[in-house]
């Protein structure tokens, strides 16, 4: 089952997210509390996380480092807030999409369905080994392995490495990765690849000034540098 869990302080607009949802075949929980909304996530499993920002008992942004730290659940975040700065602090502690109120229900679901497009997508190969196994990227698992330890990877961050090994030997651009990472109706901006390809430098690489495996092509794209 699809489960989902909005976690919203207006109550109307949790009914309504849920309403159209619901419509669409998934099953969806509400609470209007940050700290419920913890107690909901730990009763089941979840396969997305739709997050305000502003709740009355303890942040958004906290409750997304909280569920980080045990789970690699999509999370959408919704605020009112719509700067760059705020959209990049949000993908920096863990969410996966950024969603400025005023926003449109169909606009979300239509989010939503592309999402789990790509979840249920299946791969030929699932397994990756590279650099004499320094680098292992395991699909099916969805887990990344440097020298023997196992990254924290968010979902968007793991799609877009998947996504750059499987186009090995070509080079992507932001839209191209948006395209096959976010899906068409991704209305953000392309400099949110930067942000996460940023995050997986962290994680992955030796030296993130002179990447071996995530790297730029300048004025075009990126490309995955890996050696089988």
């Amino acid at each position: 089952m699809n489960n989902i869990l909005i976690v919203e302080d207006e109550e109307s607009v949790s009914e309504i997210l849920k309403a159209y949802l619901k419509k669409d075949g998934y099953n969806v929980q509400c609470t209007t509390k940050g700290l419920k909304g913890i107690e909901l996530f730990n009763s089941m499993d979840f396969k997305l996380v739709i997050l305000d920002l502003m709740l009355p008992d303890i942040s958004g942004e906290e409750i997304c480092k909280i569920i980080r730290k045990k789970s690699d659940v999509h999370i959408f975040m919704l605020t009112a807030k719509g700067s760059l700065d705020n959209k990049i602090e949000g993908l920096n502690i863990g969410a996966d999409e950024y969603l400025v109120k005023p926003f449109s229900p169909r606009e979300l679901t239509a989010r939503v369905n592309a999402l789990f497009r790509r979840l249920n997508v299946e791969s030929e190969e699932t397994k990756f080994t590279f650099n004499d196994g320094r680098l292992i990227v395991d699909y099916d698992k969805r887990v990344v392995r440097i020298n023997g330890e196992e990254a924290a990877f968010t979902p968007n961050e793991f799609d877009i490495l998947y996504t750059l090994i499987i186009n090995k030997g070509r080079v992507l651009s932001r839209e191209q990765l948006i395209d096959k990472v976010f899906g068409i109706d991704f209305d953000g901006y392309d400099r949110t690849i930067d942000v996460h390809i940023k995050n997986i430098r962290k994680k992955i690489e030796e030296d993130t000034k002179n990447p071996k495996y995530v790297i730029t092509v300048m004025k075009v794209g990126y490309k995955f540098g890996g050696e089988n």
